[in-house]
């Protein structure tokens, strides 16, 4: 069984979805990083930059990288169709943007979630709106790529998955249904998966704080 270190609505989400999708058994583990000393402590001694998603294998492994999990888990768990296979003509283009999501727009929440890394508390409000106004750029990028009714086409894929959970964030969807057309229809057929809808729930609640 997988474990999956978890807070609602924070990288987390993505494994928790990505697990539910492949028919694989997890555990959440639930921390709050931010107010529990001791869960700080806990995810600080396998991941040493305390970031979620962090998972533990089931033979028993340690995995960090939401890019790296979700190709992980779609090899793992072939049957679930989550990623062109090797060989597959799909196979480079779904790979490239895989990465680009998580290296490029996941990435670029470091600017605007931590400006006190980028300049001091004088500038703070400049850097956290050249964060946002950087991403929505590279959203711009993603948008121009997009297929129909998924991203690759005929073909769904973890980067629907990626795409679904990461509009929720900022910008946040309302951005998206003005700016990105496709890239919020791909989000709101993701949502209407019948088996997300409890992973939905327990992440994006009405009662849950992920920002």
């Amino acid at each position: 069984m997988y474990k999956v270190y978890a807070r609602a609505g924070w990288g987390s989400v993505l494994v928790d979805a990505l697990l539910t999708l492949a028919g694989q058994d997890y555990e959440l583990i639930e921390i709050d990083i931010r107010g529990r000393p001791d869960d700080l402590r806990k995810l600080a001694a396998i991941n040493p930059l305390v970031q979620l998603p962090t998972i533990v294998t089931p033979d028993g492994s340690v995995m960090t990288e939401s890019g790296a999990i979700a190709l992980y888990i779609a090899e793992q768990a072939p049957q679930g169709k989550l990623a062109p296979p090797p060989g597959d003509r799909l196979r480079a283009t779904y790979l490239r943007w895989q990465v680009f999501l998580v290296a490029n727009v996941y990435a670029s929440s470091m600017i605007d979630d931590h400006p006190e890394r980028w300049g001091d508390e004088a500038r703070r409000d400049d850097i956290v709106a050249r964060g946002i106004a950087y991403r929505k750029e590279l959203w711009g990028i993603v948008e121009q790529n997009t297929g129909t009714p998924w991203f690759l086409g005929d073909r769904f894929s973890t980067i629907d998955l990626f795409i679904a959970i990461m509009t929720r964030w900022s910008p946040r969807r309302a951005w998206f249904e003005q700016s990105c057309p496709r890239l919020i229809a791909i989000a709101q057929a993701v949502d209407k998966i019948p088996t997300l809808g409890p992973v939905w729930a327990r992440n994006f609640g009405p009662d849950k704080q992920y920002q």
